[in-house]
């Protein structure tokens, strides 16, 4: 209400005690939820109040008989006679435990200043009530707020039995239900750890399908480097029976150089002795057909030169060519080895983990 202000507020796993068997927690919600302390000013009292969704999960009065009990590092309890029911909160850290019961602890005695402000308040306008502490009643009534706010009046040993029924139970909620608590405040916890693992756990596998994916396509490649290897490897072989050919080439090359500059030679020396044949007419006839013999052939020679030195050329760019290609087809199966042995590398570690 707009009455009501909070004083504090934190974050933690509520709890109520199994009616039932007294001894189990029931969890409020699946979820960490706001518990505040709320403190009324037009009637003087302090609330504890939680609510998750549209329900309010705690909605608990402060009196000065309450009692805030540490069970663990991260959990507490408090009984409410009121609601007739014992709440648990599970919280995150000790830090926020200890938060929580120093404040418990502050509003308990506020309430209980409250409550002695009240009564001296009630004395002072009800002379009725003006007893001396010299007088001795033989069956004294002592009034205390049960259910509903309504007003019940019971003996002093009535008093006493219902106070070592409660020490009674919180002992054995302090002493009996301890596992349970602990296990009940730490399993959301485990719950949200456990969710993270199994996130982590299926990023890791899609990256372990990646990494197969990725070293299949690796695999692939380094078959087709190698089959490419080999065939170049075996085209080194053809080319080195290219080199027998081409040495074969360079000798007949230089044949026919030799044979060329013979013949020149001899043109030369027939044109010498052409002036003084030409008295045979039928020596020179055959004279100028042989030198145009020489002639044709030495034109072939020629062209056979050339296609000789275009051939060598040929060769050599080809064979140039070839090792570079070796050359890069090596440096990529180098690259593609370290590769593999890295992804090998992830996935053991991956493995191992």
């Amino acid at each position: 209400s707009r009455r009501e202000q909070p004083i504090f507020s934190t974050r933690a796993h509520v709890f109520q005690i199994d009616p039932a068997t007294k001894r189990n927690w029931i969890p409020a919600s699946k979820h960490a939820l706001t518990v505040s302390y709320f403190y009324d000013a037009t009637r003087n009292v302090y609330r504890i109040i939680s609510v998750g969704g549209t329900k309010a999960i705690i909605n608990s009065t402060i009196t000065p008989n309450m009692t805030f009990t540490k069970t663990s590092q991260k959990f507490g309890q408090w009984a409410d006679s009121r609601a007739n029911t014992v709440y648990g909160l599970g919280f995150a850290s000790e830090q926020h435990l200890s938060q929580f019961a120093e404040k418990f602890q502050e509003v308990k005695e506020a309430a209980r200043l409250a409550r002695e402000k009240s009564q001296d308040k009630t004395e002072l306008t009800n002379p009725a009530l003006n007893i001396t502490s010299h007088q001795v009643l033989p069956s004294p009534i002592i009034s205390s707020n049960g259910p509903g706010e309504d007003k019940l009046f019971r003996s002093q040993s009535a008093d006493v039995e219902i106070t070592t029924e409660k020490e009674r139970l919180k002992k054995m909620l302090s002493e009996g239900s301890v596992s349970e608590v602990q296990w009940e405040a730490e399993f959301f916890s485990l719950q949200d750890n456990n969710n993270k693992l199994v996130a982590a756990l299926h990023e890791a596998n899609a990256n372990v399908d990646q990494w197969k994916k990725q070293l299949a396509a690796y695999q692939e490649e380094t078959e087709t480097l190698r089959q490419r290897v080999a065939e170049l490897e075996s085209q080194g072989a053809h080319d080195s029976s290219s080199e027998n050919n081409k040495e074969e080439l360079s000798q007949t090359l230089e044949e026919l150089e030799l044979l060329i500059k013979a013949k020149d030679e001899e043109i030369q020396m027939l044109k010498s002795q052409k002036c003084g044949r030409w008295e045979a007419e039928g020596e020179r006839e055959e004279t100028l057909q042989k030198l145009q013999e020489l002639e044709t052939r030495n034109a072939e020679l020629e062209r056979s030169l050339h296609l000789a030195e275009q051939t060598l050329a040929e060769t050599l760019a080809e064979r140039e060519k070839i090792q570079n290609e070796v050359t890069k087809v090596a440096e990529i199966m180098d690259v593609k080895i370290f590769e593999l042995s890295e992804i090998r590398q992830g996935l053991a570690k991956l493995v191992e983990s």
